[in-house]
């Protein structure tokens, strides 16, 4: 059985202080072994994040990078840097990074292949805006951003990237896709990865649903077929919630 994933992406809150709270409360939490667990905290809480998690099987990842290992880029992260942080993961193309600072796809593909070849796993957001949807072209825009998003990329295994379906006017709104549409999307997602390095290495990318996941839908949304795992804001910010998320049961017609 394919171990699933929940990602705590905390986006830009809380402080050093609450940030040492919210993880020594996560490390009271059992973890079980089909499930693997990341918490994506603000930059400047990374270094205090990983001396806190030593030990620990929480592991730790980022919420954006540069493409570039160094430079004169003021204000921006490398993977290399997180790689000394010990961050295993790195968020690419999050919905907001593409709203707010104009992220394409070309450059999330510069930063997807830059994070695969420093051995951290990126997990590639795709999503399309309420519009989109409603125009019947939901499936166009996110067939190209996985596309272009995994342009000239090669995988092994399957294992070195993640891919995250988040529509976008799901985000932080409340609303949720429902548990069939969800679905839909990420089947939709798989085939399109198939088509890109066939259905061994496809079957074995991680696909994620994001967008307003909370303790009352992860279950329905876990028990979905196609759904390998949750990529979670808000819910992720409270350790009972993030707890209750992680322990998610599955519901069996």
């Amino acid at each position: 059985m394919k171990q699933t994933l929940i990602a705590g992406n905390w986006k830009m809150n809380n402080g050093l202080s609450e940030t040492k709270a919210l993880i020594e409360d996560l490390k009271k939490i059992e973890i079980q072994d089909h499930c693997e667990v990341v918490i994506c905290p603000p930059f400047v809480n990374l270094g205090m994040a990983s001396q806190l998690l030593q030990g620990f099987n929480i592991k730790l990842g980022a919420q954006n990078m540069h493409y570039q290992d160094k430079g004169a880029y003021t204000g921006e992260i490398s993977p290399k840097m997180l790689k000394d942080l010990n961050a295993t993961h790195v968020i690419i193309g999050h919905s907001e990074r593409r709203q707010y600072f104009g992220e394409t796809n070309e450059l999330t593909n510069k930063k997807t292949g830059a994070a695969i070849g420093h051995g951290l796993r990126p997990i590639l957001c795709v999503g399309e805006t309420l519009a989109q949807r409603e125009g019947q072209i939901a499936k166009k825009i996110v067939r190209r951003q996985v596309i272009e998003g995994l342009k000239d990329i090669r995988l092994q295994s399957g294992e070195e990237v993640v891919i995250a379906y988040e529509p976008v006017w799901a985000i932080g709104t409340g609303k949720t896709a429902t548990n069939d549409e969800a679905n839909e999307m990420c089947e939709f997602i798989r085939q399109v990865l198939s088509e890109l390095f066939g259905d061994n290495i496809a079957d074995a990318i991680k696909i994620l649903y994001g967008g307003s996941v909370n303790p009352k839908n992860v279950d329905g949304l876990m028990s979905e077929k196609h759904i390998d795992g949750a990529l979670v804001g808000g819910a992720s910010l409270k350790a009972e919630d993030f707890s209750r998320l992680i322990h998610y049961q599955v519901v069996r017609p």
